[in-house]
């Protein structure tokens, strides 16, 4: 097993990021191409942790939340928030500009924040497609439970079970939950897999995962929980090749990069409908394929 440790970065006022993907030594888990882990933290009465208006290319941003609460916005109009346990898929194909805010009733308020941000490439046939939206409450992705173990489908096929979320490549994304001295085995699921913890330690074939670290398998494992543990296994067929990422842009072709970046700075992207913030651009640096 291959084991990622995050780096931390700023998001936003108040609120710490561990980033885990990508790295050097992985760049992809499947189709997934990112991994941003943020919280469990209080944010306090007047933290501002909104994210602006800012833009995507070539990659769908997977949302979804263990506590707290965000709004959603797009230039396609939607105005979505999500809750615990549901999933936001934005697929932002050959563009698409969005924010994520306090939702208003908790503005004002201590409030609570724990969730995982994702990224996954879109194949290269589908990366200049046309920008879309898809939100599943909790209530309607699928659970399948045991004495040991309580696994929610949030995207894809396991256990007898499909997510209802419509993905463009072989994915797959589960939200484990096992009690005390469970066992638990995986395999057959998908072509390239990873445990992520956010909730405790777990042993994976007598090898440890620590908490908040990304376990790239190499093979069928079988996870023993020393205590009650909640992790996310995440993977899925391998990218149809390599892919360049600068900033919020994602690509299979670098100069597309480039293209997105100026098309940016030169207040180019549909706008969100009513909000005429713009996210800063950093300065644009050429990425090679990786």
């Amino acid at each position: 097993m291959q084991l990622l440790a995050p780096r931390t970065t700023a998001l936003a006022d108040g609120l710490e990021v561990r980033r885990v993907l990508p790295q050097r030594t992985r760049r992809s888990i499947g189709p997934f191409v990112f991994l941003d882990h943020f919280g469990p933290v209080t944010l306090p009465v007047g933290a501002d942790s909104d994210v602006g208006p800012h833009p995507h290319i070539g990659l769908a941003t997977v949302s979804y939340l263990f506590e707290g609460g965000f709004l959603h916005r797009d230039s396609l109009g939607t105005t979505q928030e999500i809750a615990p346990g549901a999933i936001n898929w934005m697929s932002a194909g050959r563009g698409i500009v969005h924010s994520e805010r306090t939702p208003v009733v908790e503005r004002g308020k201590a409030r609570r924040l724990h969730g995982l941000q994702l990224w996954v490439a879109l194949p290269r046939e589908h990366e200049e497609s046309a920008p879309s939206f898809q939100h599943v409450p909790a209530a309607a992705l699928p659970l399948v439970e045991n004495d040991e173990a309580r696994v929610r489908v949030l995207v894809g096929s396991a256990l007898g079970v499909t997510s209802p979320v419509q993905v463009l490549h072989p994915t797959l994304y589960l939200d484990v939950e096992l009690q005390a001295g469970a066992k638990w085995s995986l395999s057959g699921v998908a072509e390239e897999l990873a445990l992520y913890t956010p909730f405790g330690a777990l042993d994976v074939d007598g090898e440890t995962l620590p908490p908040a670290t990304l376990g790239v398998l190499d093979g069928p494992a079988t996870l023993t929980a020393r205590e009650a543990t909640r992790l996310v296994v995440l993977g899925g067929a391998a990218l149809d090749g390599p892919r360049a990422m600068w900033w919020n842009f994602v690509a299979s072709d670098p100069a597309r990069l480039e293209v997105a970046a100026r098309a940016w700075s030169a207040g180019g992207f549909d706008g969100i409908p009513g909000d005429s913030e713009r996210v800063p651009m950093p300065p644009f640096v050429a990425r090679p394929r990786l």
